[in-house]
């Protein structure tokens, strides 16, 4: 799922990237599937323990929900009519509840909104009116490129899963280059070369581990890489149209959420009676052979209610993680999402190595810190560390002010009046 946040320097919201007479903002940050766009925050204040309680919250939520898809892979149960035992391996069941986690984050916004307005001084910005179905083309990228990622989730280990989720820098920043006419800075560049490279030491290290690890098949960690990297293409394609078409209506980050998780959640769920008929063979791992068989599902849930404690973390983590992530850009700012975004990573690495899901591996450390190297110039972590330099502080100003009239330029060229409903 993606969202498209902006955090200006005054310390104010915004939410979206149609930031009519308000602060100019300076970074653009691109977080697995979300678009943050913001600055560093320039007071060195500590943390509130409201904030510290968000980073944790979206750390820990971000964490869960690609831990929990990972463990629901990991149960095997008997199916129906007296099937027997097999690995609980229904991806677009999963995608469906990650949907209906998404699809709740328009009941928070609706339950903020009703306490906003019960307020003396109403402070939340609901934004223009709107076409939803303008949320559809990226919902339908969504549900691809998630559906997509859950069966690759299958294949490979749950840290290479979170690793090459990175890749979505590199596509998204192409795109916006062909077709929103981005300039990229150097170090967005080089930030794309060095995330390339990462990608490589880290399928360098899931080839050399499915030699040695008997749980996955050397080919299906492969195709599951492959899998997750075309899968970051689409969630490009996704982050290119809400940028272009969507958020210029400047809607609030959990209505886009929450509706694109409406379109997601029913598109899918009626797609999951074609695909009860539709036989892949040897592709898929449920008995019947089929693309998904969701009545399998319920069946093995019903034999082992594990499963659907391992689902309903997915689906709950989800609601959350972009309620905390949200939060955190508010409150603290853009960068701080980037460094938990990456620490997620982290996280989900540790846990499945003390688990025991997946073996400890030298080339998949360097794979981590290339990427987080690359993800980290991308994102313009640099910039605070060479701020000290007179010189390069010099020379940052000199780019800031033409980025931003780059960004003037883009933002105008596809505003639409506020009393205009597309």
């Amino acid at each position: 799922m993606s969202c498209h946040v902006v955090f200006t320097d005054s310390g104010e919201y915004a939410e979206s990237a149609s930031i009519n007479n308000r602060a100019p903002f300076k970074e653009s940050t691109q977080l697995g599937g979300c678009c943050v766009t913001g600055s560093f925050l320039s007071s060195n204040m500590a943390w509130t323990k409201y904030q510290l309680f968000l980073a944790g919250l979206m750390l820990t939520t971000g964490s869960i929900n690609t831990l929990s898809a990972k463990w629901a892979d990991m149960f095997s149960a008997k199916g129906c009519h007296g099937n027997p035992e097999h690995t609980f391996s229904h991806p677009f069941v999963q995608a469906v509840g990650m949907f209906l986690g998404e699809f709740s984050c328009l009941a928070v916004f609706y339950i903020l909104l009703f306490h906003d307005k019960r307020s003396p001084e109403p402070r939340m910005n609901v934004g223009q009116s709107f076409n939803p179905l303008l949320f559809f083309p990226p919902a339908m990228c969504d549900m691809m490129a998630t559906s997509i990622m859950y069966v690759a989730l299958n294949m490979t280990s749950a840290s290479s899963f979170q690793m090459l989720r990175g890749a979505v820098i590199i596509f998204t920043g192409l795109l916006s280059v062909a077709f929103l006419g981005r300039r990229l800075a150097p170090s967005q560049w080089l930030g794309i070369f060095i995330t390339i490279l990462g990608l490589v030491v880290v399928g360098l290290a899931d080839f050399v581990s499915g030699h040695r690890d008997d749980s996955h098949k050397l080919t299906d960690v492969i195709t599951g890489d492959l899998l997750i990297i075309m899968a970051q293409i689409i969630v490009s394609v996704q982050m290119v149209l809400e940028e272009k078409f969507v958020y210029k209506h400047d809607v609030h980050p959990l209505r886009a959420v929450g509706t694109e998780g409406l379109f997601g959640f029913v598109v899918l769920s009626l797609l999951l009676i074609p695909m009860y008929f539709i036989h892949v063979g040897d592709f898929s791992d449920n008995p019947r052979q089929v693309l998904e068989d969701a009545l399998d599902a319920f069946c093995q849930i019903g034999y082992k209610p594990l499963i659907l404690l391992a689902l309903l973390g997915n689906t709950v983590s989800i609601a959350f993680f972009n309620f905390a992530g949200i939060s955190v850009t508010k409150e603290i700012s853009a960068t701080t999402r980037m460094v938990l975004d990456s620490l997620r990573t982290l996280v989900i690495w540790v846990v499945s190595l003390a688990l025991g899901w997946e073996q400890f591996h030298g080339l998949q450390v360097l794979g981590f810190l290339v990427l987080l190297t690359g993800t980290a110039l991308y994102n313009g972590l640099h910039r605070p560390l060479l701020a000290r330099i007179p010189w390069c502080a010099a020379r940052m100003n000199l780019n800031d002010e033409g980025s931003d009239a780059e960004r003037e330029r883009l933002l105008n060229e596809g505003r639409v009046p506020a009393s205009e409903d597309t």
